[in-house]
């Protein structure tokens, strides 16, 4: 019988363009406020890509951190695994081309397309080839440049998103004494077309021809989410035989601060066990939870043996949620 393989966190990093963009900054592009933003999101600021900062030198900047953070280099990866829904190209995909800025050669990589959900997506997928064996490392990688795809008159939709990039580094390792319970444990994604038009973008190659632009019904988006994100993260609490008093720290995707707020209420775990970022970064849609990872293993409140919920929701509808042991 082959031994049992589990997909560790070894390391992880994060990348930010260097403009913020704070909410007073919007006088003037929109009629909005700093006040008006702040209590429907809670967002106080976002970075902005700028020239020269793409999707790509992002991930690729986030991995190296990841890297040096996981204390390997680059070629003792085998696998890239990429979520974008903002690629620097229609193809190739952005993956490949940060395998290649990167200097490896070997192994695989691609994209991952579930917008705010494209973590979990990512992540799940990788420690599904590092489980049978066909890779041993991979770079899990989050990166949006959001702000290329907005409408900048649209004041419901160009004040909620940022840019950035977030990884992690997993290595399947044999299940034993050595990973003490660490690792993937359990993950749960959904999807339901039926909501596309509630969150999507009006342009594309094969339709228009164009980028396009994010439109967005936030009403719409806010009356699934709460109920959506719970179905998926009580269905990873049976599955690993835990409840919320057992989570260490919960770390949603970052699109609302009344989303999570309500979310946590309602599964019923301690607001102080919240990562929250979005006040800094705003919405970096599959960026936004290893940008959270990111900063609350920097700042040392996730460590090793905590067990550390994830969960998102995005355009399609697509959702999930992730257990995780550090």
């Amino acid at each position: 019988m082959s031994e049992k393989i589990v997909s560790v966190v070894r390391g992880t990093g994060s990348a930010l363009p260097a403009r913020i963009m704070r909410n007073q900054d919007f006088t003037g592009v929109v009629e909005t406020s700093d006040e008006w933003i702040r209590q429907r999101t809670g967002i106080e600021q976002r970075h902005i890509a700028g020239e020269g900062e793409t999707t790509v030198s992002l991930a690729e900047a986030a991995a190296r951190r990841a890297l040096e953070a996981a204390g390997l280099v680059a070629t003792d990866i085998d696998l890239i695994v990429l979520a974008t829904a903002t690629p620097d190209n229609t193809f190739p995909a952005s993956a490949v081309h940060v395998q290649n800025r990167l200097g490896i050669s070997a192994g695989f990589a691609f994209d991952v397309h579930a917008v705010c959900s494209g973590f979990l997506y990512a992540l799940t997928t990788a420690d599904m080839y590092l489980k049978s064996g066909q890779a041993r490392r991979a770079l899990v990688i989050g990166a949006e440049t959001f702000s290329r795809i907005l409408d900048w008159e649209d004041r419901s939709t160009c004040v909620l998103f940022g840019d950035g990039a977030g990884a992690v580094v997993l290595e399947g390792v044999p299940d034993g004494d050595e990973t003490s319970g660490r690792g993937i444990l359990v993950s749960k994604l959904r999807s339901d077309g039926s909501h596309r038009e509630k969150l999507y973008v009006d342009g594309g190659p094969s339709t228009t021809g164009t980028v396009g632009h994010l439109r967005m019904q936030g009403r719409e988006v806010f009356k699934h989410a709460v109920g959506m994100i719970t179905d998926v993260i009580e269905a990873c609490f049976a599955a690993a035989n835990v409840g919320p008093a057992d989570i260490d720290w919960f770390v949603p995707h970052q699109a609302n601060r009344r989303i999570i707020d309500a979310s946590a209420k309602k599964l019923g775990i301690d607001i102080d066990k919240v990562v929250i970022t979005v006040d800094r970064h705003g919405n970096t849609s599959a960026a936004s939870i290893p940008l959270a990872i990111d900063t609350a293993v920097k700042d040392g409140r996730i460590k090793p043996g905590d067990l550390v919920l994830l969960e998102a929701m995005g355009g399609g509808f697509t959702w999930g949620a992730v257990l995780v042991r550090w």
